[in-house]
C-alpha cells in the first residue's frame, strides 16, 4: 500500500476513536447518568480532560495531516516533486508523536481514575475516595462503599475503560504511521507521480 494511502486509512480510522473519547469524557460529568449539583464531588481526573483533550482534540491536528497525505500535491523542492511529498511525510511522522503523546495523556489518566476509583459519598457521610489501589476491581461487594451518585463505581469505570481502549488503538495507529511516515520519507509515495526515488 502506498505511504499516503495508509495514511489516509489511519487518519480515517482515527475520527471515530476522537468523536467517541470526547463523548466519554463528556459523560463523566454526569456520573452515575445523573446531574451532579456540586462540581466538587466529580472524580479529579475528570476534570484533568484525557478524552477530550488528550484523545480528542490532539489528535485532530495529525487527523488532518494524515488525511491530506493522499492527496499531497506539493511541488517539491529544488524542482524535485518527490522531495516534498517526502518532507509531507516527515512531517506526519511529528504530528503521529503529537497523537501518541496527546492518547498516552489519556491512557494515563484513565489507568491512573480506574486505580484510584470515583470519587462519592461515603459511608460517613462524607465524600472522597473509598477504594484503595484498585481493590474494588475484583471485589464487587465493596462497591457498596459508595453511596450516591448511583451507579457511579460502574459508570466511571466503564467509560474509564472505554478511554483507556481508546487510547491504546489511537496510540497504536499513530506509531503505525510513524513507520508508514518514515518509509515514505526514505522511499517516496509509491502512488506519486514520480514513483520511488
Amino acid at each position: 500500500m502506498c505511504t499516503g494511502g495508509c495514511a489516509k486509512c489511519l487518519g480515517g480510522t482515527l475520527i471515530p476513536l476522537i468523536v467517541f473519547g470526547i463523548l466519554a469524557n463528556i459523560l463523566l460529568f454526569f456520573p452515575g447518568g445523573k446531574v451532579i449539583d456540586n462540581n466538587e464531588h466529580l472524580s479529579e481526573e475528570v476534570w484533568f480532560f484525557g478524552g477530550i483533550l488528550g484523545s480528542g482534540f490532539l489528535m485532530i491536528f495529525p487527523v488532518l495531516v494524515f488525511l491530506g497525505l493522499k492527496n499531497n500535491d506539493c511541488c517539491g523542492c529544488c524542482g524535485n516533486e518527490s522531495c516534498g511529498k517526502r518532507f509531507a511525510m516527515f512531517s506526519s511522522t511529528i504530528f503521529a508523536v503529537i497523537g501518541f503523546l496527546g492518547a498516552g495523556y489519556s491512557f494515563v489518566i484513565s489507568a491512573i481514575s480506574i486505580n484510584k476509583g470515583p470519587k462519592c459519598l461515603m459511608e460517613n457521610s462524607t465524600w472522597g475516595y473509598p477504594f484503595h489501589n484498585g481493590d474494588y476491581l475484583n471485589d464487587e461487594t465493596l462497591w457498596s462503599k459508595c453511596h450516591k451518585p448511583e451507579n457511579v463505581v460502574s459508570w466511571n469505570l466503564t467509560l474509564f475503560s472505554i478511554l483507556l481502549i481508546i487510547a491504546v488503538f489511537q496510540m497504536l495507529l499513530c506509531t503505525i504511521q510513524v513507520i508508514n511516515g518514515l518509509l515514505g520519507t526514505l522511499c517516496g509515495d509509491c502512488c506519486g507521480g514520480d514513483g520511488p526515488v
